[in-house]
C-alpha cells in the first residue's frame, strides 16, 4: 500500500517536470487505421508529383480537403528541405461522401476504404535520389473517436535524383580507437567529474535563492517546530524533522529518474530537448507569465486538488505521513520554487541525465538543509528574521530576475534558428534594464515608488550596491570597445559575433564540416582540432571568450585545422544531404538538419553527448591524444594541445 501511495504521487511530480519538455513531441499518431504507400512521379525536369496511397481500416475515414469542418486542419504532405515548392495544396482522392459528420454535427467530406494524397512539388535546388516526407491528416470513427497524425514519416525514391554522397553520409570513423589514442594525456573523467559538481553547486544555489521566496521561508519555523513541539521525545521530534528533510531531498532527486528511460538508439535527446527552439520559446513566455505574478498581478499554483490529496495523506502513517508533508511543500511552493526549478531543468538537460540528477540534487539539499539545522538546534529559529515585506520584495526582485533569464531562453531560440532578433547588445541592454530597475525599486524611487514606508537594513543596503555595481558592469557590454568583453558573465550572452555592430572583433570564422577540415588537414599535413559545441552552450562561449583568447593557446590551435561542430544547429540540410543512418546499437536515425549529423558523429566516434568536448586527430583520422571537454585553465588547456601536437609529430 504504501509502495503503491509513492509511486503514484512519484509519477505525479514526473508527470509534472516533463510536461513542458514532451509537450513538443507528443502528438496522436496512427496505430493502425490507415496503412499507406507512397511514390513518385517525374513530371518534367524540376516537378514531380509525390503521391501517398492509404488502405483505411473499416469503421474509420479520413477527412477529405474539399469540405471540412471548423478545426479541423487539412490533409497534407510537408517536405523537410523548405527549398521544395509546393505547387498548390495536396489534393486528396477516393470514394468521397459529403454529409453531417457525426463527430462534429456538420458538414464533412470523407473517404472510406482507401484515399490517395498528392502533391504536385518543384525543386529548386539539386535532387535527391530519396526524399523524406512527412503526412498529415485526421481520421475519426463513428461520434466519440477523433486524432488528428501530425505527421508520419516516409521515404520515396525520386528518379533522376543524386544520391547522398559517401563523404556525406559517413558518420562512424573506425579508425578513431578511444581506448588507444596515440599518447596518452589528457583528463576528461576528472573534468566531466567537476562539470558535475558545478551543476551541483548550480542547483544548490538555486535552491537557496528558493528558501528566501515567500512560499518557503515561512514554513522553515511553523515545520521544524510541529516536529520539535508535537513529539513529547525530543530525540523523535528531532529525526522525524530529520526524515522530512531526507524525503524534500529525495523527492526532487526523483524528479530526474524518467529522464534514464528515455529511447535508446538516440543519446543526445536530452540536448535536443533542451535546445529545441519552440521549448526555449515556451520558456520566455513562461518566465514572463512567472515574473508577472512574482509583480503580484495574479498567483499561479498547481491545481489545489494535487495539495489536498498530497496533504490529506500527510497524516497516513508516520513515515508516509512525513513523506506526504514534504511532497506537500514541494507541490505548494511550486508558484516559487517552479521558475527556477524551470532555469536548472533547460540548463543541466544540455549534459544528459546525470546533469539533472547532480543539480536537482544541488536544489533538493538546500532546500532540505533548513529543516534539519533548525531541528538539530532549534534555539537558532529566534535569530530567523520575521516574515512581512521583505519577503514581497525578494517576490518584486525575482520577478525582474525571471525577466532577465526569459531573455535567455528566447536568445537561445534565435540562435539556433538564426533569426538574428537577439542580438549581443540588444540582450545585454535587457539584463542591464532589470538590473536597474531591481536597484531603482530597492531605493524606492521613481517610478517604483511605494506608498508605504520602507526600511533599509544591511542585508537590503548590500542587494541594492549588488545590483547597481551589475548594472555599471554591463553597460560596456552593450558597446564595441574593448571593455565589452564581460568576462563574469562569460558565455550567457551571445558570442561576440552575434552583434548589431557591422565589424564586430573576436570574430575567426572556424570551419563548420568535417569533411572540409579533412581535406584541407591532409593538403597542408596538419593535425584537426575537432570542437564539439552549440549555439546554446554557456560553457562552449566561456572557452571562447576566456581560454582561446590566451597567447600560448592561441599560437598552438594556429598549428592544428580547427572545425567547429555544432550540434544543436537547426538549419535544414539540402535534401539530397539528408539520409537514415544506422546506429551502433542498430537503431534507425533521420539526419535531417546539421545538429543531427554531428550530434550523431560525436556520439558514435566519442561516446559523448555534452559539449564543449575537444578532440584531436591526425589527417590519417588516427586519436592524437585523450579528448578534453570544458577545462578553465588556459594552462591546463595548452598542455593538453602541446601533447597531441607533440603526438602528432612522433606519428610522423
Amino acid at each position: 500500500m504504501v509502495l503503491k501511495f509513492v509511486t503514484n504521487y512519484v509519477k505525479q511530480l514526473a508527470v509534472l517536470s516533463m510536461l513542458l519538455f514532451l509537450s513538443v513531441v507528443l502528438f496522436a499518431q496512427n496505430t493502425g487505421q490507415l496503412k499507406w504507400q507512397v511514390s513518385s512521379q517525374k513530371i518534367n525536369n524540376k516537378e514531380y508529383l509525390i503521391s501517398a496511397k492509404g488502405t483505411v481500416a473499416d469503421g474509420w475515414r479520413v477527412y477529405s480537403n474539399k469540405a471540412l469542418p471548423d478545426g479541423v486542419d487539412k490533409a497534407a504532405i510537408n517536405f523537410t528541405d523548405s527549398s521544395i515548392t509546393k505547387n498548390g495544396d495536396a489534393e486528396v482522392s477516393g470514394a468521397e461522401k459529403t454529409n453531417s459528420d457525426p463527430l462534429f454535427k456538420q458538414l464533412a467530406t470523407v473517404i472510406e476504404k482507401e484515399v490517395t494524397l498528392s502533391q504536385k512539388i518543384t525543386f529548386t535546388n539539386t535532387i535527391p535520389a530519396n526524399l523524406k516526407i512527412s503526412i498529415t491528416y485526421s481520421f475519426a470513427k463513428g461520434s466519440d473517436q477523433f486524432f488528428t497524425e501530425p505527421g508520419e514519416k516516409f521515404e520515396v525514391a525520386i528518379e533522376g535524383g543524386v544520391a547522398v554522397s559517401a563523404d556525406d553520409n559517413r558518420i562512424k570513423i573506425n579508425s578513431i580507437d578511444l581506448k588507444n589514442p596515440v599518447a596518452n594525456c589528457g583528463n576528461a573523467k576528472t573534468e566531466e567529474s567537476k562539470g558535475l559538481w558545478q551543476i551541483f553547486l548550480i542547483g544548490f544555489l538555486g535552491g537557496l535563492i528558493a528558501l528566501l521566496t515567500p512560499c518557503v521561508f515561512p514554513m522553515i519555523p511553523l515545520t521544524v517546530s510541529f516536529f520539535t513541539k508535537k513529539e513529547t521525545n525530543r530525540k523523535k521530534g528531532v529525526g522525524n524533522a530529520l526524515i522530512y528533510g531526507s524525503f524534500i531531498f529525495l523527492i526532487y532527486v526523483l524528479l530526474s529518474v524518467p529522464f534514464y528511460f528515455l529511447p535508446k538508439g538516440n543519446e543526445e535527446i536530452l540536448n535536443n530537448i533542451s535546445t529545441n527552439p519552440w521549448l526555449n520559446i515556451a520558456f520566455f513566455i513562461i518566465f514572463i507569465v512567472f515574473a508577472l505574478s512574482f509583480f503580484g498581478l495574479y498567483e499561479i499554483t498547481l491545481p489545489s486538488s494535487i495539495a489536498n490529496r498530497a496533504d490529506a495523506k500527510s497524516n497516513t502513517g508516520t513515515l508516509l505521513g512525513i513523506f506526504f508533508m514534504a511532497l506537500t511543500l514541494a507541490i505548494v511552493s511550486f508558484s516559487c520554487t517552479g521558475p527556477i526549478l524551470g532555469s536548472l531543468l533547460v540548463g543541466a538537460l544540455n549534459g544528459g541525465a546525470i546533469n539533472l540528477t547532480a543539480g536537482l540534487a544541488g536544489f533538493g539539499l538546500a532546500l532540505a538543509l533548513p529543516f534539519a539545522i533548525f531541528a538539530l538546534f532549534p534555539q537558532l529559529l529566534s535569530s530567523l528574521p520575521k516574515s512581512g515585506g521583505w519577503l514581497s520584495e525578494v517576490k518584486v526582485v525575482l520577478g525582474f530576475i525571471e525577466l532577465a533569464m526569459a531573455m535567455k531562453f528566447l536568445s537561445n531560440a534565435d540562435l539556433t534558428q538564426h533569426w538574428g532578433i537577439v542580438k549581443r547588445e540588444i540582450f545585454i541592454g535587457t539584463w542591464i534594464a532589470c538590473a536597474l530597475c531591481v536597484t531603482l525599486y530597492l531605493l524606492n524611487v521613481p517610478p517604483f515608488r511605494r506608498k508605504y514606508p520602507v526600511k533599509f537594513s544591511k542585508a537590503k543596503w548590500a542587494v541594492t550596491i549588488l545590483f547597481a555595481a551589475t548594472t555599471l558592469y554591463l553597460i560596456p557590454g552593450a558597446t564595441n570597445t574593448k571593455y565589452a568583453k564581460l568576462s563574469l558573465i562569460s558565455g550567457f550572452p551571445p558570442p561576440y559575433c552575434y552583434s548589431v555592430y557591422p565589424q564586430p572583433f573576436y570574430c575567426d570564422e572556424p570551419l563548420k564540416d568535417y569533411n572540409e577540415a579533412l581535406k584541407l588537414a591532409k593538403e597542408r599535413n596538419k593535425p584537426i582540432m575537432i570542437d564539439f559545441t552549440g549555439w546554446n552552450c554557456v560553457n562552449c562561449r566561456k572557452m571562447e571568450e576566456n581560454v582561446w583568447p590566451d597567447e600560448k593557446v592561441k599560437k598552438l590551435m594556429g598549428e592544428f585545422i580547427l572545425v567547429s561542430l555544432y550540434v544543436d544547429d537547426r538549419k535544414k540540410l539540402p535534401a539530397y544531404k539528408q539520409f537514415t543512418y544506422t546506429t551502433a546499437d542498430g537503431a534507425k536515425k533521420d539526419i535531417v538538419t546539421v545538429g543531427d549529423k554531428w550530434a550523431t558523429f560525436e556520439v558514435e566516434n566519442f561516446a559523448h553527448t555534452s559539449q564543449p568536448y575537444y578532440a584531436l586527430i591526425s589527417p590519417d583520422e588516427k586519436l592524437l591524444n585523450a579528448p578534453e571537454p570544458y577545462e578553465s585553465s588556459p594552462a591546463a588547456y595548452a598542455a593538453w594541445l602541446q601533447c597531441g601536437l607533440d603526438a602528432f609529430a612522433k606519428k610522423k
